[in-house]
């Protein structure tokens, strides 16, 4: 939904050592994700004005909006699920005027002790790897509809995608080449507008 994460800009914004970098200990298998974004997420220091600038650098897809209306119109129900924070993600969508239902990591912010991520324990999706169980969410809305898209780009987002058909499946970035890697058929997209237009009128797949 955004072009940037917001864990990169952080780590561009209050950069580590590469020997120290939490998330580079992540794709090395040494911690987990949930443990990596929320040591990146922890180096925060400034005041919640500067932390709202970076969250606007993310850069919400213009296009969400008017494309969150035409699929909901079609029928489909938009649902975020998120390894990141609930903290930037709610006010991202509520900046623009949505109001998907988001499953994500919550957070709190002080300029002192940066963003302090913690566990969903309560949540029905809780698993400790990422926080949110993005292959849970998946399951229970296979459980609920006939037809469950699925649109990711990152390393969270490989084994929710291969739960849904290739047709509805959407990828960009590293999950794009991964998929195309393991030979799995995804519709790649740029923007919301691009999978509005794929999912509402399905093309051949890659």
């Amino acid at each position: 939904m955004t072009t940037y994460d917001f864990y990169d800009l952080v780590r561009r914004q209050w950069p580590l050592p590469p020997n120290d970098d939490p998330w580079e200990n992540y794709v090395a298998g040494r911690c987990t994700h949930f443990e990596a974004l929320a040591a990146i997420f922890g180096r925060i220091r400034c005041d919640e004005a500067t932390l709202l600038a970076l969250v606007d650098r993310m850069e919400l897809d213009p296009t969400l909006p008017e494309s969150a209306h035409r699929v909901g119109a079609a029928g489909w129900e938009v649902v975020v699920a998120s390894a990141g924070c609930e903290w930037y993600l709610l006010r991202l969508l509520r900046g623009a005027g949505l109001t998907f239902t988001v499953h994500a990591n919550p957070g709190d912010f002080t300029p002192a002790g940066g963003l302090h991520l913690r566990l969903p324990e309560h949540s029905r999706f809780f698993t400790r790897t990422t926080g949110i169980d993005k292959v849970a969410i998946v399951r229970d809305a296979l459980g609920r509809a006939d037809e469950v898209a699925f649109a990711g780009d990152g390393r969270p987002d490989l084994a929710p995608a291969l739960l849904v058909p290739a047709a509805r499946r959407f990828a960009r970035g590293w999950l794009a080449g991964e998929l195309r890697a393991r030979g799995e058929g995804f519709q790649p997209f740029k923007n919301w507008t691009q999978l509005t237009d794929q999912l509402l009128n399905p093309p051949s797949l890659c």
